[in-house]
């Protein structure tokens, strides 16, 4: 980001943010605005963010996209947004004891409780209910639902 650029809010309908920010960056193109780069993230529901020198060309932009309802008054910056743009861990909110159910594998389908999370491989360990034997099985985080967090 350069130095006299700027974040800006943008106010949108609600599971729309996506879309938005591809027809902004379309008009931005189109029009030959200033604006340099457009987030939409997962977190932030009802907002994308729009990097530009000027806010009245982002103001142009949004006019004519459906579904973009207005600027926010004033700017981010860099510092406020960072959080966005690093990634999550996929086993966050996974806790020892939770109930998940595995969605992909060989394993999908099955109810399992958690017995360790690896942060650091991004994987977690598991034993399935419907097992015969209690077998700890390791499954990447990102292959499972958290159906209830950990048993009092």
């Amino acid at each position: 980001m350069s130095e006299d650029s700027a974040i800006f809010v943008i106010k949108t309908t609600a599971n729309q943010e996506r879309s938005v920010a591809g027809m902004l960056a379309k008009v931005a193109k189109k029009e030959n605005l200033d604006i340099r780069a457009l987030l939409a993230p997962d977190e932030l529901k009802g907002y994308v963010l729009a990097e530009s020198s000027n806010p009245g060309e982002v103001e142009q932009a949004i006019q004519t996209v459906p579904h973009a309802r207005a600027l926010v008054k004033g700017q981010s910056s860099m510092e406020e947004i960072m959080h966005f743009l690093t990634p999550k861990p996929t086993v966050t909110g996974i806790t020892e004891g939770a109930i998940i159910e595995v969605t992909s594998g060989p394993f999908k389908g099955e109810k399992a409780r958690v017995k360790r999370v690896d942060e650091g491989h991004e994987e977690i360990t598991v034993e399935l209910f419907d097992a015969v034997v209690p077998i700890p099985i390791t499954i990447r985080g990102d292959t499972v639902r958290i159906l209830r967090k950990e048993e009092e």
